[in-house]
């Protein structure tokens, strides 16, 4: 099956399935990022979040924090106050944990190319955990991350091991980055837009060339740092060069089995 036909059912299967996640539709902060992407060929989302704090009772197994077989004591993708978390805290029976989950998303893309240019994007907007799979039936999947996240332990077995006052100093680390979060959302969407539209117009300009002269060979893909320039001003540079919650990363393609 030619490939292009291929990622178009796809496509039309994955967006006409039912949203199963717990909240059961797109988180309101990246409506319009979700609705851009899957209005364009060459992409489609797959799944998304857009940055959330929760309470999680009875998550930990040893030293890893587990989200299946727990209860979720609050869980909200905007700013919280001390007062909510301290509320919930008092249903707590097990072992509970603070948490702050960046924005995530995972966008199947129809080439190679196309997921390179959204991991460009990506990376400058300070997602820097972002990286590209690539199944062995092709399916190539570009996920946003970065590692802006926090996760603290409160309680243990039912019993409150800090003060309100650290619980309130918490949150409002919490909310600092669920701030910084959606600046990088906003980063990442005006980046995105500058990109495409500028693919499109270096596609455009090729097409043209080839029509008018039938021995034009169009050059190598263009250089995708050059977006850098238009998409992040100096002062963001500077402030994500010094971020020591971000790590650095470089694309990752793998064959591991199709997803």
């Amino acid at each position: 099956m030619d490939r292009s036909v291929q990622f178009r059912r796809w496509k039309t299967q994955c967006l006409s399935k039912a949203d199963l996640s717990r909240k059961g539709s797109v988180d309101e902060d990246v409506v319009e990022l979700i609705q851009f992407l899957n209005a364009r060929d060459q992409f489609f989302t797959t799944s998304s979040c857009s940055g959330r704090i929760l309470l999680l009772d009875g998550g930990i197994n040893g030293f890893e924090v587990q989200k299946q077989n727990c209860c979720w004591l609050l869980v909200t993708h905007k700013s919280c106050v001390k007062d909510d978390v301290i509320l919930a805290l008092k249903k707590a029976s097990a072992d509970t944990i603070l948490k702050f989950e960046p924005f995530v998303l995972h966008v199947q893309c129809r080439q190679l190319k196309d997921a390179q240019i959204l991991h460009t994007v990506a990376i400058d907007s300070g997602f820097r955990n972002s990286g590209i799979t690539v199944g062995k039936r092709g399916k190539t999947i570009l996920a946003v991350r970065s590692t802006h996240s926090l996760e603290v332990p409160l309680s243990h077995k039912g019993k409150l091991m800090v003060t309100e006052e650290y619980i309130d100093f918490l949150v409002n680390v919490a909310n600092q980055k669920m701030e910084e979060n959606k600046r990088r959302i906003e980063r990442f969407y005006n980046c995105l837009q500058h990109a495409l539209e500028k693919e499109t117009m270096t596609n455009s300009h090729s097409k043209i060339k080839k029509e008018n002269n039938p021995t034009y060979i169009p050059k190598k893909k263009r250089n995708l740092e050059k977006i850098h320039g238009k998409c992040i001003t100096e002062k963001n540079e500077n402030k994500l060069e010094n971020d020591d919650d971000d790590d650095e990363l470089g694309i990752s393609v793998i064959f591991p089995g199709d997803y």
